[in-house]
């Protein structure tokens, strides 16, 4: 059986958690490649489905010895923030010749055991975590142009209309640059064209067949959307700040606030209001409420691997 590394010596570990997951698998992936590149064989390299992975699975998989490579990697994958602790006892032993790499759906707290085994090991751990406001608009920034050639200007106004998720952001980057690669004038007309906040129209016609329940032409619409282009996570985001506009305009009605009171204190477009507070007057608050978690879920569920986005969009429109 391979020995532990000697006191002194620090295994070649890493544990990657946090709320940000595209950051998660772009650090793992980037792991991967530089652990795998010298590798000569296919045995070289196993990976673990985290989900269903047991401590004993896992103690075999770091414990084995290379067969003809000269070091092995060993990833345990998208493995749930709620079993992490379980897996702490597979790394009681991890030999210099397995470099092991961990990662978590979702965040560890400082004293979880299987962070405590990996920095005990001499392991590294780091936490991906959500990055709202000016650390989004740096990392968009630099995004664009480092990986995208293009300019803090674009990322911007990407940031302005999309929602705050980094692989639909990258996404949508990605498009631009494609478009400009093209050879065709980028000019922020043309951004706002390309961008899924350009489709306003469409998305003002999905939300006022929203409530109080979806409408066929709700599911019709939304198809069309992600048949454009918009990710279905994106539909999902722009159903759920509608429908949170509508419970924050209920909450003022049941206070006994006017049309008038609440069009003066909200940011939103008297229209826009307007239309919120006629839809409100039909809606019930734990109604809105279980659907903002219905959404919650299936972004959730898509971001995890556990639903395909697509079908899962359609299902949670027959839901609400």
């Amino acid at each position: 059986m391979p020995r532990a590394p000697r006191a002194g010596t620090s295994a070649t570990a890493l544990l990657l958690h946090g709320e940000e997951r595209f950051l998660v698998d772009e650090r793992a992936r980037a792991t991967l490649a530089d652990w795998s590149s010298e590798l000569v064989s296919d045995f070289g390299l196993e990976t673990l489905d985290g989900a269903g992975l047991v401590p004993a699975r896992l103690q075999d998989a770091i414990l084995q010895a290379p067969f003809l490579d000269p070091h092995r990697v060993v990833y345990a994958r998208a493995i749930p923030a709620t079993k992490a602790e379980g897996l702490a006892s597979a790394l009681a032993q991890i030999p210099a010749s397995t470099r092991l790499l961990l990662t978590v759906v979702g965040r560890l707290g400082a004293t979880n055991k299987l962070a405590k085994a990996i920095t005990a090991a001499g392991g590294r751990v780091e936490e991906m975590p959500r990055l709202v406001r000016r650390a989004l608009s740096d990392w968009a920034a630099k995004r664009a142009v480092e990986t995208h050639g293009l300019t803090p200007a674009v990322a911007a106004q990407v940031v302005r209309v999309t929602p705050p998720d980094l692989s639909v952001i990258d996404s949508e980057l990605t498009k631009i640059a494609a478009y400009k690669a093209s050879g065709a004038k980028l000019t922020p007309e043309v951004i706002t064209e390309l961008l899924a906040g350009g489709r306003e129209d469409e998305i003002f016609r999905l939300t006022d067949n929203l409530l109080p329940h979806p409408t066929p032409q709700a599911l019709e619409i939304a198809r069309n959307l992600t048949r454009s282009g918009l990710q279905p996570t994106s539909v999902a985001y722009r159903m759920a700040r509608h429908i949170a506009l509508v419970l924050a305009v209920k909450a003022r009605q049941e206070r006994g606030e006017s049309l008038s009171q609440v069009q003066g204190d909200m940011p939103e477009h008297n229209f826009v209001i307007q239309k919120a507070f006629d839809t409100a007057q039909q809606a019930n608050s734990d109604h809105l409420e279980q659907a903002l978690k219905q959404i919650r879920d299936y972004e959730w569920e898509v971001k995890s691997g556990q639903v395909d986005a697509d079908l899962g969009l359609d299902v949670l429109l027959t839901r609400l």
